[in-house]
Order: structure tokens, then sequence, then C-alpha cells
């Protein structure tokens, strides 16, 4: 077994692609925060596959980690040259490897901020990224507005202190960059957020509006804010992981990357100071992102919502065990050809009924064991961005909600911490407590999970909602989930 580095590339097995190009030569134009198993997977194996091609040599990618818990991947990363191996799961079983290279540097933010707002003031800089998760932007779920109040963009707001959240990082160097006359850098969102380019705009200028009104208007003037949709299913890397990798090609790495073989990124083509060639490695680069984003957030995303609660409930682990029950097939169909499609607008070159058949295919791809806990968590910045726009706009038509109803309602369901045989459920969700209590509450008041209005909006108020609601929220509790999903979608038929 060998420990992955630049000096072990030589010798590992032939089955595994390795880059083809001189690392010394590669220079960060990239600054990302957030490098975690979806960038990794995603963003930088582009990125990689455009070295291998001879291009982009001065695009490569500096890593930027904001939180402690990110020194984990900066010592992870250091001891292996930044490289990492990505191991594609097709659902036949095939493993295809690659070593990724594109990560050139690390940079850990508590322990020298002035350093990262250097780096991003460096003129070779053109691009800085974001995968920071939809909690990460820092905004009302409701109005949108960046929340000034929290605590960490408060100390960032005080005269002379070093930055330390993303916001105060990126405004700090897009002003280093401002007064030493350095164009701007581009800021690309990565994130799984309606409009996510339009939301970092909006939050990025509203702090530095904070901090200096003459800079904001100078961001909102200058800096391009991408708009982006990405999609591949990356899991949670285990140790079966690692021990997969040195199992099969004696690779002792201590952070791959598992993924499945789809991928897809639909990014809006405007750039300040240009932009890697992405379109030559299979990036679809388009003047409006809005239509895919939006099939992909109903669809996909909304999708594993769907699955994740009821078949936590039901006794599952893995997302591909309830993707392959009819029953759980069954409510996916209803959602997405009764509910989600009808607000979707045309999206070019996409044919939803192959997408949507896709779509279960990959859900149901045993190889990646991507956990129903993983897609149920943070579920506080995922159903109001994601599903709650489905459900006001079918409202608002006239239009049948029963299936949202009924994701909504095994949230609520699941939020009680405990599943059907009594086991305890953990729940991962930035308002954990909010949300548990909420849950526990309905014994006495049915629609209590439903009252915050930052969550829902109007939507306790609502009978043409809270009827098909409380249905199911009626049969979880007294029939529970494949009883509840029998009710709504009939029974599966014979096989």
């Amino acid at each position: 077994m060998v420990r992955l580095s630049e000096a072990a590339l030589a010798g590992l097995p032939a089955a595994v692609a390795v880059p083809r190009y001189d690392r010394s030569k590669v220079n960060a134009g990239i600054v990302h925060f957030g490098v975690g198993g979806f960038h990794r997977a995603h963003q930088a194996m582009y990125l990689d596959r455009l070295l291998n091609a001879g291009e982009a040599s001065d695009w490569g990618i500096c890593g930027v980690g904001v939180l402690e818990v990110d020194r984990r991947m900066k010592q992870a990363l250091e001891e292996q040259d930044h490289l990492y191996t990505l191991v594609l799961k097709h659902p036949d079983g095939t493993l295809e490897p690659r070593v990724i290279g594109s990560i050139v540097d690390y940079l850990l933010a508590p322990d020298d901020p002035q350093a990262v707002v250097e780096k991003l003031a460096d003129p070779g800089i053109r691009i800085v990224s974001l995968t920071i998760t939809e909690g990460g932007y820092n905004f009302d779920q409701i109005t949108r507005e960046f929340d000034a109040s929290n605590p960490a963009v408060q100390a960032d707001l005080v005269p002379g202190a070093l930055p330390q959240t993303v916001f105060g990082l990126v405004v700090a160097g897009l002003a280093l960059r401002r007064s030493r006359g350095i164009e701007p850098f581009t800021v690309m969102s990565c994130d799984n957020i309606p409009g996510n380019g339009e939301l970092a705009r909006k939050v990025f200028a509203a702090f530095a509006r904070l901090k200096d009104p003459e800079l904001a208007d100078w961001l909102e003037a200058s800096v391009r804010f991408p708009n982006s949709m990405v999609d591949r299913i990356t899991p949670v890397t285990t140790d079966a992981d690692r021990v997969l990798v040195q199992r099969e090609w004696g690779i002792d790495d201590g952070w791959p990357v598992v993924a499945e073989p789809f991928e897809q990124w639909v990014l809006e083509d405007s750039f300040g100071l240009g932009r890697p060639a992405y379109e030559t490695v299979g990036v679809q680069v388009v003047d409006e992102v809005e239509p895919y984003e939006l099939m992909k957030l109903r669809l996909l995303n909304v999708g594993h919502q769907a699955i994740a609660y009821f078949g936590v409930l039901a006794g599952y682990t893995f997302a591909h065990e309830a993707a392959r029950d009819p029953l759980f097939v069954g409510l996916l169909r209803r959602y997405w050809d009764r509910e989600a499609r009808p607000t979707l607008r045309p999206v070019p070159g996409v044919d939803l009924d192959a997408y949507t058949a896709e779509l279960v295919e990959r859900f149901g791809n045993e190889h990646v064991r991507d956990t129903l806990a993983r897609l149920a968590a943070e579920s506080s910045d995922r159903i109001p961005k994601w599903l709650v726009p489905v459900i006001r706009a079918r409202l608002d038509a006239g239009g049948e909600v029963d299936a949202s109803a009924a994701l909504v309602a095994s949230w609520a369901r699941y939020a009680e911490g405990v599943d059907e045989s009594g086991n305890p459920i953990t729940i991962v969700d930035r308002l954990a407590d909010s949300r548990h209590t909420a849950a526990l509450a309905q014994a006495s008041d049915p629609l209590a999970f439903l009252r915050d209005e930052s969550l829902f909006g109007s939507l306790a108020a609502e009978p043409a909602f809270t009827v098909p609601y409380l249905r199911t929220l009626d049969a979880l509790h007294a029939r529970g989930a494949r009883a509840a999903l029998t009710e709504l979608v009939g029974e599966p038929a014979a096989s």
C-alpha cells in the first residue's frame, strides 16, 4: 500500500487515472470556499479534466476553510500534496477511480485570515467559488434578506476586526483589490439555491453596505455573480470508502470521494476576468440557468426529500432501498407529474419524462449507498427553498398539493425524533431544537409544525394545504409510513 502523494502517482495501478499534467506549473486562479466532497467530485473534477487536456494551467484551485472543523480537510489534503481519489460507482457495480490534481493549495482562515485576504487580492485570482451550503448565505427564508444580527457577522463589522466569515473575507479581499487598482474577481456560487448567483450578490452587497456603503456601490456595479446549477449525488465519505480504495488499488487516501457517474453543471456565462473553457469538458454554459435550476431543485432535490423522511420512518437506511420500493416510486411519480412539473418552464434540450426516469435509476444505485440520514439533514434550509415554492404555485393555480403536503407531513413526523420501531432519529438541522419542539406539540396542536411563517409562510391557514397535510400526518401516527403512502398513491402494482 502506498500513501497518496505526487511522488506516488507514477507507481499507481494502470486502472487508476492520474493527472497527466505537470502540477508544479499549475497556478491558482480560483479561490474556493467550502472544499467538501461535492466540490471535489464536481467543480474540481471538471477543472482536472481541463488540465488533462492541456488547458487551464492558470486556473488551479486554492481551497479555503472558514471554520475550525475545516482543519481536518486542510490536514488531509496537505499530507497528500492536495491530491485525492475520486471513485465513481456505476449501477452495475463497476468502479472508476481517478486521482484529481486541480487543488494546488489550501488556507485555513482561523489560522491566518489576513493570508486569505491577501490571496483574494492576488491579481492571479479571477474567480471565487462557493459551496458553503444553503445555510451559509445567512438570509431569512421568507424575506430573503441578509441577517445582519448574526453574531459572527456583527464581529466582522467591528472596525479593525480580522474577518472570520466568508462575507468578511470576500469583501475584505474585494476592498483590497479596489484600493490597489486590481479588477474584481467573479463570485461563482455552486450551491443548491434558486438564483444562487443573484442571492450571493444580495448577501455580499448587504454585508459590504454595512461595512462601507461606497464599497457596496462599487461591488454592485463591478462584481459579476453568475447563476449556476450543479448535480452529482455525492455521499459523505466513510471509513468503508477508505478501505475500498486501499483494497482495490493499494492507495492510502485520507479523504477520498465517492460519487455516482452522472454529472451536470449548467453555468451562466457572466464572468468579469475570464473563465476556464468549461464548455469543452461537459459544462453547459448558457445565457439563462433558471429553467435547469428549477428542474433540478424541484425534481431531484425534492425527490430526495420525498423518500428521505418516509424512508427513515419505514425503517430504511439507504436511498436505494426506498427508491426500489414501488410505494416510494409511486410517491415520486405523483409529486413529479401532478405537482412539480406543472410549475416548470420549458427546459431547453431536456426531455422531462426521460429525466425523471433517470432519477429513479440514479436514486436506486445501490453501490453509491447514499444514506437517507444525509438526505434528511438541514431540512429547514431545504424545504422552504425547494418545495414551498412548488406548493405556493400550485395553490395559486388551484392545483392539487396532496403529495407535497404528504412530504411536509413526513418531515413533521420525522422531526418527532423516533421512528416507527421506537428507534431514536438524530435530527441534523440548524433549527433542530425548535423543529423537534414543534413536532412534539402536534399531539395537542396538529398544525404546530406549520406555524413558523419563516419556513412555511401562510400554509397553516390554508385549508387546501392543511386538509391533505393532516390526512397524511394522521395516517403516519395511526398506521405508519407504508399505510400512509398506500392511502396516497394506492397499492403498488404486482411485479
